[in-house]
């Protein structure tokens, strides 16, 4: 029995060593294991598991168009405000694609994305055919931007527009308004002003969009460093865009807007926007779980809109006007354009007073992303932004009525997806679901390696007491032996005698 529960005490001593060695060892190299599996997969390679959803994004991507219509545009012409009326969604399937991929010596690679976007009427309410009261964006735009013109230019301009029949407003399709019309407002600016408007034929708030590039990004592979991985290096060529007035807001920072490098951190993300001609900063707003997958929710601070006066360090993006939007007509041939999030949201409220029928709530209209921080893969995400024009009236083009100045929304739009089916199972399982095991295996070795050897102990310690027990009883016994031996021999007769007269006989 004692030698059996020592054989016992010594087998799970040695299982309970091995779960602690094993155990020990999972804590010790595991990270590094799950470390290098993220490095390798997550660089810029065409042997790593993202290299293919790098090439060719494999996530449905959605571009969702919201209209507002002007309801009252003979009285806005008076002094009125404009009173807005939204449409939409008109909901475009956004495809993209990398092309000119071509890697380079110092650890970089440069590639074309181009964009395919197909209408969707199932997922729209509304239809491209859908006419709209919009402002004569052309026309409008062509006024502010020649208001310090000399007079006669601006009544030359003027009865050009009245022989066009060109008014402040104007009633077109959604199709239109999104991928052109022809203007023989065009051809009359150009004449009057050469230069003015550097292109010919249609005009169209996205005419450009469409199966085109954003430009020639070069950026960090990864493969010698991987916290430069994603990180732009250069876009077109350049290391900085010339579009501003300071160093600072001219910088292209952070990546292209797709993936960041790994191992993130809960404070901001940097990403360039060809879109919106500079770089933006989110910051970190919380944590949760995509999916199953964890992650990191970034968002747009207050700051990034806002003026020189509320925020310093965006002096460079002036001639600024409220908090809340910024004045792109630098990289935008001069127009009186600005960009801002939805409805004004975390806008100046006298941007939202100048106009009826906003209703700014941060879930429908504040952008976010949702990052594994682990690989710095977007899991879900929704980019919004808002296209403005800033109207008035301009003395000499008479036109422009009585129009009280106003930036005045056109539309905005939310670029919108998340990773799903056999992508988010192939990401789940080889990046959230066998670290994940392995590092729950590391404490189950070393919780089991202690009741194991606690029961080696005591099954030890039980055997040693029983064989004492068995030793100290056998003693017991001996020497209880040995005195009964002597009392019966004490007790005996003589019998020396009777021994010798029986070797005599």
């Amino acid at each position: 029995m004692g030698s059996a529960r020592r054989r016992a005490s010594v087998g799970l001593g040695l299982a309970g060593a091995a779960c602690a060695l094993l155990g020990f060892s999972l804590l010790l190299v595991g990270p590094r294991i799950v470390k290098q599996q993220v490095i390798k997969n997550v660089r810029i390679d065409p042997s790593s598991i993202s290299f293919k959803m790098w090439k060719d994004i494999p996530v449905p991507f959605y571009m969702s168009m919201y209209f507002f219509e002007v309801l009252n545009p003979n009285q806005v012409l008076q002094g009125a405000k404009p009173v807005l009326h939204q449409h939409g969604p008109y909901v475009y399937r956004e495809f993209r694609y990398k092309t000119n991929i071509t890697f380079h010596d110092n650890d970089t690679v440069s590639f074309l994305e181009y964009r395919k976007l197909f209408f969707q009427p199932e997922l729209s309410n509304g239809r491209e055919d859908d006419y709209i009261v919009v402002p004569n964006i052309l026309m409008m735009g062509a006024a502010v931007m020649m208001e310090n013109l000399p007079t006669f230019v601006k009544i030359l301009l003027s009865g050009a527009l009245a022989g066009l029949k060109q008014e402040a407003f104007m009633n077109r399709t959604v199709g239109e308004i999104m991928w052109g019309y022809e203007d023989p407002l065009i051809d009359a600016i150009n004449a009057i002003v050469p230069g003015m408007i550097p292109f010919k034929g249609k005009f169209g708030l996205f005419v450009e969009f469409n199966n085109s590039n954003s430009g020639l990004f070069t950026v960090n592979t990864g493969m010698k460093n991987i916290s430069e991985v994603h990180m732009v290096d250069s876009w077109n060529g350049l290391k900085e865009v010339n579009y501003w007035r300071s160093h600072g807001c001219n910088m292209i920072n952070g990546t292209a807007g797709e993936m960041w490098p790994p191992f993130m951190s809960p404070t901001s993300l940097d990403f360039y926007s060809p879109d919106a001609c500079r770089s933006m900063r989110l910051v970190y707003e919380k944590s949760g779980k995509f999916q199953g997958v964890p992650t990191y929710r970034f968002v747009a601070p207050k700051t990034l809109f806002a003026n020189g006066t509320d925020y310093p360090p965006n002096e460079g993006f002036c001639p600024c006007m409220q908090s809340g939007i910024q004045n792109v007509s630098s990289c935008r041939l001069n127009a009186p354009m600005f960009i801002s999030h939805p409805h004004f949201y975390n806008a100046d409220p006298s941007l939202l007073d100048a106009v009826e029928g906003l209703h700014p709530n941060k879930d429908q209209h504040g952008l976010f992303l949702d990052v594994h921080p682990l690989t710095g893969i977007p899991m879900n995400c929704s980019i919004k932004l808002q296209l403005n024009l800033y109207i008035k009236q301009v003395s000499g083009i008479i036109q422009t009525g009585r129009i009280k100045p106003v930036v005045l929304p056109l539309l905005w739009f939310a670029e919108s997806g998340s990773i799903e089916g056999s992508v988010l199972k192939q990401f789940y399982t080889n990046l959230v679901l066998i670290p994940s095991l392995l590092d729950y295996l590391q404490y189950i070795c070393l919780g089991l390696s202690i009741p194991l050897i606690i029961s080696a102990a005591v099954l030890m310690a039980m055997s040693q007491e029983k064989c004492s027990l068995f030793w100290s009883s056998n003693k017991k016994n001996s020497d209880s032996n040995k005195a009964n031996q002597a009392t019966s021999a004490k007790k005996l007769p003589p019998v020396k005698g009777m021994v010798l007269r029986e070797a005599r006989l």
